[in-house]
């Protein structure tokens, strides 16, 4: 049985991590589990619909990326970030996208986010040609 959608494709947010994500050389999306995943030949990004570890909240308007494992402590003391159930333990972090929320979205830092997220899983020569460029 497929997946329900778990996403607005009309969701303003998920247009801002769309471009930023699909802007990365060689990234394209796709439909996996109901959400919006973004890749290369591995998975740097997923949007939506995220739980919590520990207490299961929904994070509907987030994304969950691999930062470096040298930068995952420090993100978590951010009050946007969390652990997302099943995936935290292989080293993703979440980050609650949803507008209105204090502090605002940093999209600068997002977009960091999903570069840095990138690097830890695209092929060498996508790398490459990410640095290549001006």
């Amino acid at each position: 049985m497929p997946h329900p959608i778990m996403f607005d494709d009309d969701d303003p947010v998920l247009a801002r991590v769309r471009t930023a994500a699909l802007a990365l050389p060689g990234a394209a999306e796709k439909i996996s589990h109901g959400r919006p995943n973004f890749f290369t030949v591995k998975v740097f990004a997923t949007y939506s619909g995220s739980l919590r570890h520990g207490d299961g909240r929904r994070f509907p308007q987030s994304i969950l990326v691999k930062p470096d494992q040298g930068e995952y402590p420090a993100l978590l003391q951010h009050p946007r970030y969390y652990e997302p159930k099943y995936m935290a333990p292989y080293g993703w972090v979440g980050i609650d996208l949803a507008p209105g929320g204090a502090p605002p979205v940093d999209w600068e830092e997002v977009a960091e986010l999903l570069d840095m997220s990138y690097r830890m899983t695209a092929p060498a020569k996508r790398i490459r040609e990410l640095d290549g460029r001006v």
